[in-house]
C-alpha cells in the first residue's frame, strides 16, 4: 500500500532530514519547517524508523486542508480515509494538537472535534455503531498552521529519539536526534578524530560512533506501526531490520573522545556507551575544558557546552566560553562546532564563525557556531 508519509524534526535541521530520506531512495514531496513528507509504502514505513537518524517520528499523512472553524475542521476530517489503516476494532485518539497562528487554537477542542469526525467516518465505513476499541493502538496527531490542517497517523510510538541507551542524563542534555543532526551539518567523517569537550553524559560521541560504524539508530527497539495489519502484510520489520544489521561497518577504529569537569557525568557517559554497544570506540575522561590539547591533526570538536539558562550560572559564562577559545587556539588545524543559546559566545571564544545556524534544542532558541579549520591533504 501506497502512503504520503511526514517526518517531523528540530527546527534547522530539515537539510539532513531530507538528505536521510533520498538517502533511502524515497520520493519527497514536501519540506517545511520542522517537517519533510515524502511517499513510500509499508517497506518505507518500516526502514524510516529503523535507519533515519534525525527525525523526532515517522507518520502516514492522512489529510491536508484549511479550516477555520469547527465546522470546516470536522467535516473535513469526515472526508480522510481512516478506515484504509485503522481496523474496525483499532483503539484512535487524537494524541496531541498543535496550533500556530490558527484560528482554531484550543488543543483540547481540535482533538474532541477530530476524534468526533473519525467516529463518523467509521460508522459510515464500517457500518457500525459501536466500537470496541479493544485493539491495537493508532494514536493521531493534528497540526495547525495558519489554518492550514495536517492530520496525521503516528507509526513511531515512543519518539525516534528514544534511541534506549540513555539510562542516565545530566542537566541540560541535548536529545539524540539533534546531536545526530549537528554532526552531520558537519564536515566530520569516520577516519578523524572527534572531541566533546563538555560531554555530559556521552549524546555526542555515542551518536557520532553510531554514525561511523553505521549502526541504524532504530534497529533495537520497537513502534507503534509494528502491530497494523496494514504495515505487517509482510515481514517488513524483519527485513528492514536484517538489512540493518548488514550494513554495520566492524571493521572500523574510531578515534572518539568524550570529556566533561564532573567525574560523575564521566561514568554515566560509559555506562550509556556501553548500553549503545560503542564504549570501545570512544575514550572518556575527567578534563576540563582548559586542559583540551591533542597531538594529532584535522580533527575536530562538536559540543554542547553550558548556555547559563538559570541565572545563577550566567556569570561564569565569560570565563569558560574564553577557556573555550584559548583550548581552541591550540588545536590549529581544528573545527570546532558549538551549539548554544549564550549570545555573546563568539566574543569570548575570540574569533567569529565562519557560518552560524539559528535552530531550537527544544524549546530553546540556539545557535550553531561553526569555525572552519584547514582541510587535510588530498591523498594520491
Amino acid at each position: 500500500m501506497d502512503f504520503n508519509l511526514a517526518a517531523t524534526c528540530h527546527f534547522g535541521t530539515e537539510a539532513v532530514l531530507k538528505k536521510e530520506i533520498s538517502g533511502l531512495g524515497l520520493e519527497i514531496t514536501e519540506v517545511t519547517d520542522g517537517r519533510v513528507v515524502f511517499k513510500g509504502n509499508e517497506e518505507a514505513v518500516a526502514r524510516a524508523n529503523v535507519f533515519i537518524r534525525t527525525a523526532e517520528r515517522i507518520m502516514i499523512l492522512m489529510g491536508q486542508f484549511e479550516a477555520r472553524t469547527f465546522e470546516e475542521l470536522f467535516e473535513e476530517t469526515k472526508k480522510c480515509p481512516w478506515e484504509s489503516v485503522i481496523p474496525k476494532n483499532g483503539r484512535f485518539w487524537v494524541t496531541k494538537a498543535t496550533s500556530v497562528n490558527s484560528k482554531l487554537f484550543s488543543s483540547s477542542s481540535i482533538q474532541s472535534i477530530v476524534k468526533k469526525a473519525m467516529v463518523e467516518r467509521m460508522k459510515s465505513a464500517y457500518k457500525t455503531e459501536i466500537f470496541s476499541e479493544d485493539g491495537d493502538d493508532y494514536p493521531v496527531r493534528a497540526f495547525l498552521n495558519k489554518d492550514k490542517v495536517m492530520l496525521c497517523l503516528d507509526t513511531t510510538g515512543v519518539s525516534l529519539h528514544k534511541r534506549g541507551y540513555r539510562k542516565l542524563v545530566g542537566k541540560a542534555p541535548i536529545s539524540e536526534t539533534l546531536a545526530a543532526s549537528l554532526i552531520m551539518l558537519t564536515p566530520w567523517h569516520h577516519d578523524r578524530v572527534l572531541v566533546d569537550p563538555f560531554c555530559g553524559s556521552g549524546t555526542f560521541p555515542i551518536e557520532a560512533a553510531l554514525i561511523g560504524l553505521n549502526i541504524a539508530p532504530g534497529m533495537n527497539r520497537t513502534f507503534t506501526a509494528m502491530n497494523w495489519d496494514v504495515i505487517n502484510t509482510e515481514p517488513v520489520w524483519d527485513r528492514a531490520v536484517d538489512e540493518a544489521r548488514s550494513l554495520i561497518r566492524t571493521d572500523r577504529e574510531l578515534c572518539i573522545q568524550g570529556y566533561d569537569i564532573d567525574s560523575e557525568m564521566v561514568r554515566c557517559a560509559i555506562k550509556n556507551a556501553r548500553a549503545a554497544g560503542v564504549a570501545d570506540q570512544i575514550h572518556f575522561q575527567a578534563r576540563a575544558v582548559k586542559d583540551l590539547k591533542s597531538p594529532k591533526s584535522y580533527g575536530f570538536i562538536i559540543t554542547n557546552p553550558p548556555y547559563g539558562e538559570r541565572l545563577e550560572e550566567r556569570a561564569d559564562l565569560p570565563g569558560l566560553y574564553r577557556e573555550i577559545g584559548e583550548s581552541y587556539k591550540g588545536l590549529s588545524d581544528w573545527s570546532m562546532f558549538i551549539i548554544t543559546s549564550y549570545e555573546d559566545a563568539e566574543r569570548y571564544i575570540g574569533r567569529k564563525a565562519d557560518k552560524n545556524r539559528k535552530l531550537y534544542n527544544g524549546m530553546i532558541r540556539a545557535y550553531f557556531y561553526q569555525f572552519m579549520g584547514k582541510k587535510p591533504p588530498k591523498r594520491s
